[in-house]
């Protein structure tokens, strides 16, 4: 059975409890990080550490514990968990209050962290490509809620989710208000085209992805490439040579098909590969904490 640290102590899972009056159950109030372990270290760290407690004071949430009080929970969960590779989630709720939305009525936050195993896609769709759709919903409007904030209210993403489940396919790629490319409802998006890599800015509506920037400012430049932010319209990403997605689950996987059409050869294709495989080695051989 595993642990999880829940406000302090490690549990066994069963024992872990949130109380319904939570708000973060009752309104989806808090925030959360996905973070990877790799051959015992744990992917950028302190950059999703850093990341979750910016989400927390945009919502004026206090935690009740320091950056570095995370980070040590955060090692002693994988730790008693002996997970050498593994998925981490770090959870803040605004904590237990009232049955009225006043956040400032929850005196205490609720924090926990989970250590798993997660595998989001197939082996085959890593070698082969993945197939998505677009989605027909908008991306939340980046002045009703903030991308930064990456919040537990993720029926935005959630009912995109659904369009792709119900088209077959297991992602979706998702538009702004203004009809740009955003991202996918869980993952960032890149094209090529002509040996050009780009992607959409975070001012498009986009979640600051961690697993994004390790990919633009690290992967890419060891491989020769520099990857432009910009905006992008849905028929450039129709007519890319080759499209990959990002994320801390995903890691890096290639988009062999968007709805019905297919994109370039409609596999995966090389530069698209060596991205996976640069990802794939760096990690695997000294994943960075910061």
């Amino acid at each position: 059975m595993s642990k999880i640290w829940i406000d302090g102590k490690l549990v066994d899972s069963s024992e872990a409890k949130v109380s319904v009056f939570d708000h973060g159950l009752l309104y989806g109030d808090g925030c959360f990080e996905g973070i990877r372990i790799y051959n015992d270290r744990i992917f950028k760290l302190r950059s999703h550490v850093k990341r979750m407690f910016e989400s927390a004071a945009a919502i004026r949430l206090q935690p009740g514990y320091s950056i570095e009080e995370i980070e040590h929970a955060i090692r002693e969960t994988v730790k008693i968990n002996e997970r050498q590779n593994g998925y981490i989630r770090l959870v803040f709720t605004r904590g237990i209050g009232t049955l009225g939305l006043n956040p400032f009525l929850c005196p205490t936050a609720t924090v926990f962290i989970i250590v798993e195993k997660i595998k989001l896609y197939t082996d085959e769709m890593y070698e082969e490509g993945m197939s998505i759709i677009v989605a027909q919903r908008p991306r939340i409007p980046t002045q009703c809620l903030d991308p930064k904030v990456k919040s537990l209210n993720y029926m935005n993403n959630i009912l995109g989710k659904i369009e792709a489940i119900d088209a077959g396919v297991l992602e979706a790629l998702m538009l702004n208000i203004e009809g740009k490319v955003a991202e996918c409802t869980g993952d960032n998006i890149f094209i090529i085209k002509d040996g050009i890599i780009a992607t959409p800015p975070v001012e498009s509506g986009i979640l600051h992805g961690i697993t994004r920037r390790f990919v633009i400012d690290d992967v890419a430049p060891t491989l020769g490439y520099t990857v432009e932010e910009r905006d992008i319209e849905l028929e450039e990403v129709m007519a890319a040579d080759e499209v990959f997605l990002t994320g801390t689950a995903a890691e890096v996987i290639g988009v062999s098909h968007i709805g019905d059409t297919a994109i370039g050869c409609s596999k995966v294709g090389p530069i698209t590969h060596a991205f996976v495989e640069e990802f794939r080695n760096r990690v695997a051989q000294d994943a960075p904490e910061d």
